[in-house]
């Protein structure tokens, strides 16, 4: 039976007992991976509850929120708030922090894009939640400054795939980066990925990046690109447009994922809190390279980044060190 059945099966939750010893933080891995088995209930049968199409609102950003974005959202901020073990949460969708109960709160706080991509969900391509882990300060209460630090001080940073596999890869402050696959057989969770690092030759030549901004973008930047796609072995473009996906191939395959500032959006477009910080977090452990490019003056880590409100932006260029 053992060849057919795992019976010694590494779950999430076991996982993060033995490399943390942190009660808290088992219990708070524990709601977030279930908050994404609900999502991915949800996105698995969009088509036949008919969650496709808009809710008729915007988010923070002014972006249009699908159905699913409101649904993964609640799903997320209710399995959060309950968990007994946060005290101040930042969401994508909500442009006000969300501050825990006195009698429900922890001393983790938590940043999260509960549906990265989520243009994509009506056509079917992979989505994505991604999310950041910081602990309150000393004396804290709990309130939104616990969360305007740089990325050095990030405790956790994760995200999770919505695709042909359901998978989560994220990574401890100083730690590796370890990927989970979500076994429907049993609900749970199990470690399939151990010490996730870029491929040593530098893997596969990728870039991914939006080249319709390209009007908009820099003249090093456009040179880069351009680089990219000359000489006798060209880069291959690859470009989902959900970052969780482009992310996650990057540092399988190999190669570099950008979305740099540029006229349009001189301070970048992406999110620095839930979305740039934790992506660098965990490409930087993985043995990446993550900066913003030319920012404010001069070239950045991302994780040296402080942002300046809940929703600051930042531009991104990550990937494998060639």
């Amino acid at each position: 039976m053992a060849d057919k059945f795992d019976v010694d099966a590494k779950t999430l939750n076991r996982f993060v007992m033995a490399s943390t010893q942190d009660h808290e933080l088992v219990i708070l891995m524990n709601a977030i991976g279930t908050s994404c088995k609900l999502v991915t209930s949800a996105v698995q049968r969009a088509g036949v509850a008919k969650l496709y199409g808009l809710a008729g609102e915007v988010n923070s950003t002014g972006d249009d929120q699908k159905k699913l974005d409101v649904l993964a959202n609640d799903m997320m901020i209710n399995a959060l708030v309950n968990s007994g073990v946060c005290c101040v949460l930042v969401s994508e969708e909500n442009e006000e922090p969300i501050i825990v109960p006195p009698g429900k709160a922890g001393k983790y706080c938590v940043a999260f894009d509960p549906l990265d991509g989520s243009s994509n969900i009506d056509c079917n391509v992979s989505v994505g939640t991604i999310f950041s882990v910081y602990k309150k300060k000393p004396g804290s209460v709990g309130t939104v400054n616990d969360l305007l630090r740089s990325g050095l001080e990030c405790v956790c940073a994760g995200y999770v795939a919505y695709s042909s596999a359901v998978e989560m890869v994220f990574t401890f402050q100083g730690g590796d980066v370890h990927g989970f696959c979500l076994d429907s057989t049993i609900g749970e969770f199990v470690h399939t990925r151990e010490k996730m690092v870029f491929p040593e030759d530098g893997g596969k030549k990728i870039y991914s990046a939006n080249e319709g901004n390209s009007v908009h973008w820099d003249k090093p930047i456009r040179d880069a690109v351009e680089h990219f796609k000359s000489g006798e072995k060209p880069y291959t473009a690859r470009y989902v447009g959900s970052m969780v996906a482009d992310i996650h191939r990057t540092i399988l395959y190999g190669g570099i994922y950008l979305y740099p500032a540029d006229n349009k959006s001189p301070k970048g477009k992406l999110r620095l809190l839930y979305e740039g910080i934790p992506m660098a977090m965990i490409i930087e452990q993985a043995g990446g390279i993550a900066s913003t490019g030319m920012f404010q003056g001069k070239i950045q880590r991302v994780l040296d980044l402080v942002p300046d409100e809940i929703h600051a932006k930042c531009p991104i260029i990550m990937g494998g060190k060639r």
